[in-house]
C-alpha cells in the first residue's frame, strides 16, 4: 500500500497546500512536480486542477475587493487564456517524457532564480511592455501544459505598480479563471469524470493542509522556510529532467 503512487500524491498535496497557506504560493507547482516523479502528468492534471479550484474560488471571493480589474481583464486574461488553449492543444503531441523534461526545466529555473534573488536581495525591475506581454502569453502556454503558469506570470509582472494585496488577489483570480477553463476542457475530453472520485477523496487533505499552514504561518521564519521550499523544488526539477532524459 505504501508503494501506491496515489497515496504518495496525498502526502504531496498535504505538503503543497500547507506551503501555500504559509507562503501564499506554489500549491500546484509543488504537488505536480513531486507527483510527476511517480505518475504521468496527464493523469495528475485532471485531479490537481479541479482540486485547486476549491481553494482559489474561495480566496477569489474573499479578496474580490482587491482585484485590479483593468490588469486582469485587459492584460493578463486575454493573453493567458490564449496561451493556455495553445498549451492544452500541444500536450497530447509532446508525450509524457518531454512534458516532464520541460516541466522539470521550468521548476528548476523558477526555484533557482528565486534562491538567487533571495541571496542577492535582488529588487525586481519593470519590464518593457512587449516583454511583459510575451512572458504573459508564455505563462498561459505553461499553464495549458502543466497548470503552472505562476513562475512566468510573476516574472512578467515584475516591477508592477500594484500593491501586495492587489497583486495577490489578481493572481488568485487568474488561477481560478484558468483552472476553471481547464477543468471544463477535461470534462469535454473525458478525463475529468474518471478522476472525480480522487478529487473528492483528496479534498479533506487540502483542508488539513490549509489549516496546518495557517497554524504554522506565524510560528516559522518565512524567509528560511521559502529557502527550504525552493531548494526542494530545485532538486525535484533536476530529478524530473534526469528521469525524462533517462527514458
Amino acid at each position: 500500500m505504501l508503494l501506491d503512487p496515489w497515496l504518495w500524491l496525498a502526502a504531496f498535496i498535504l505538503l503543497a497546500y500547507t506551503v501555500e497557506a504559509i507562503t501564499g504560493f506554489g500549491s500546484l507547482v509543488i504537488a505536480l512536480s513531486l507527483g510527476a516523479l511517480l505518475l504521468p502528468i496527464d493523469s495528475l492534471m485532471p485531479v490537481l486542477v479541479p482540486l485547486n479550484i476549491c481553494m482559489t474560488g474561495y480566496l477569489t471571493w474573499r479578496h474580490r475587493q482587491h482585484i485590479h480589474w483593468p490588469t486582469l481583464l485587459r492584460l493578463i486574461l486575454p493573453l493567458m487564456l490564449a496561451g493556455t488553449l495553445v498549451g492544452y492543444g500541444l500536450r497530447p503531441w509532446l508525450g509524457d517524457n518531454l512534458l516532464k523534461l520541460l516541466f522539470g526545466l521550468l521548476v528548476f529555473w523558477f526555484a533557482a532564480r528565486e534562491l538567487w534573488r533571495m541571496a542577492r536581495k535582488h529588487v525586481a525591475t519593470h519590464h518593457p511592455v512587449w516583454l511583459s506581454r510575451s512572458l504573459t502569453f508564455g505563462a498561459g502556454l505553461t499553464h495549458g501544459l502543466f497548470a503552472s503558469g505562476g513562475p512566468l506570470l510573476v516574472y512578467a509582472l515584475a516591477g508592477t505598480t500594484l500593491d501586495k494585496s492587489q497583486l495577490r488577489a489578481t493572481l488568485i483570480s487568474v488561477w481560478f479563471s484558468l483552472n476553471t477553463s481547464l477543468t471544463f476542457l477535461f470534462l469535454l475530453d473525458g478525463s475529468l469524470l474518471p478522476s472525480l472520485h480522487k478529487v473528492i477523496w483528496y479534498l479533506p487533505i487540502l483542508v488539513i493542509g490549509v489549516w496546518a499552514g495557517e497554524f504554522l504561518h506565524h510560528r516559522l521564519n518565512e524567509q528560511r522556510f521559502r529557502q527550504l521550499v525552493y531548494s526542494l523544488l530545485v532538486v525535484t526539477g533536476a530529478l524530473l529532467m534526469v528521469k525524462a532524459a533517462a527514458w
